[in-house]
């Protein structure tokens, strides 16, 4: 399964969210600009927990400064183990964070993602205490933001992909079983026996969950309750939709299908181009429809001939109505 989005639009531009998924890149990049240097350079930006459970003169400790230990206890969230593994985080970032910084707010979101990230690998570390191997990744914090997602959102859905041969079919699933399933089967990892030859920190991602929904306890001690609405000022509200759109299932015995594209304001004046997956019967299909500028809210766009066969063998049409509303 494969998360497309979500169905909750925030509304503000993520700032802080996407700050970090740009640091997080440009982080990936020195990294792998190391040549034969990686290795090290992992190894002292990485999280070892061997570099802090023996600190004796002839540990491995004693090779590294208070500064680079303690950093490091942060700078592991920012490196990543092939392309892979950036694009799994990242992308996953990117559906959930935006929705919890646009309740948390930008400055406290930061706070809220660095300590999941740091609570994480300190639960990585406990848990681990005299390995040496180096542990990377922002999994754990990115885990921390679909815990809060968990408890803030648990009757939103997630659009998820699921490949069937080499058709792609589109759900929705709600969050609450999405993410407690993921949840689940981290722990079920976490737990076999062969969870350390995996190299996976399955013990971080629990952390992160676990601190994550755990934090929101400390954010509703705010002065104000409704997290943080004062501090958006530094966020922009949003102009879009997103540009994929799922519609109501058609009538599979009419040639002709309906649906409905809602739009922002700003895309109605300035026109946009949308992605709509179209459940048909037992088919997916996918349309891309073109929104002119001007469009007028109630207003229909046909597509003429996208439709199913007749019995006469022509195809029917395919009738979109255009919807104008602010994305929240």
């Amino acid at each position: 399964m494969i998360p497309i989005r979500d169905t909750i639009v925030s509304r503000n531009y993520p700032v802080v969210n996407t700050m970090l998924i740009g640091i997080n890149i440009v982080v990936f990049f020195v990294q792998m600009s190391q040549g034969p240097g990686l290795e090290r350079f992992v190894y002292t930006y990485g999280l070892v927990p061997g570099r802090f459970s023996i600190p004796s003169i002839s540990s491995i400790s004693s090779y590294f400064t208070f500064t680079e230990q303690a950093f490091s206890l942060i700078s592991f969230m920012f490196l990543h183990g092939g392309i892979l593994h950036i694009i799994g985080n990242m992308w996953t970032l990117y559906i959930f964070g935006d929705n919890v910084e646009d309740r948390l707010g930008s400055f406290h979101y930061l706070i809220f993602y660095l300590g999941c990230g740091l609570v994480s690998g300190l639960f990585h570390l406990f848990l681990n205490f005299h390995s040496t191997v180096p542990t990377i990744g922002a999994s754990g914090a990115v885990a921390g933001v679909m815990g809060a997602y968990f408890i803030l959102y648990p009757h939103s859905r997630i659009l998820t992909l699921i490949p069937i041969i080499f058709i792609p079919w589109f759900v929705e699933i709600p969050a609450v079983f999405f993410l407690g399933f993921w949840f689940f089967m981290q722990v079920l990892n976490a737990t076999s026996s062969h969870a350390m030859a995996s190299g996976i920190a399955w013990w971080a991602h629990v952390g992160g969950f676990v601190a994550g929904m755990a934090a929101l306890k400390l954010f509703n001690v705010l002065p104000d309750a409704r997290f943080a609405a004062g501090h958006k000022s530094s966020a922009f509200e949003k102009k879009k939709t997103p540009r994929l759109h799922v519609v109501k299932s058609p009538d599979p015995t009419s040639p002709d299908g309906y649906g409905e594209i809602s739009i922002t304001p700003y895309e109605a004046a300035a026109g946009t181009k949308k992605m709509v997956n179209l459940p048909w019967g037992f088919y997916n299909r996918i349309y891309n429809v073109t929104i002119p500028p001007g469009a007028r809210d109630g207003m229909t766009l046909r597509l003429k001939g996208a439709g199913d066969r007749r019995a006469d063998g022509a195809r029917g049409d395919l009738m979109f109505k255009i919807r104008i509303r602010q994305p929240w």
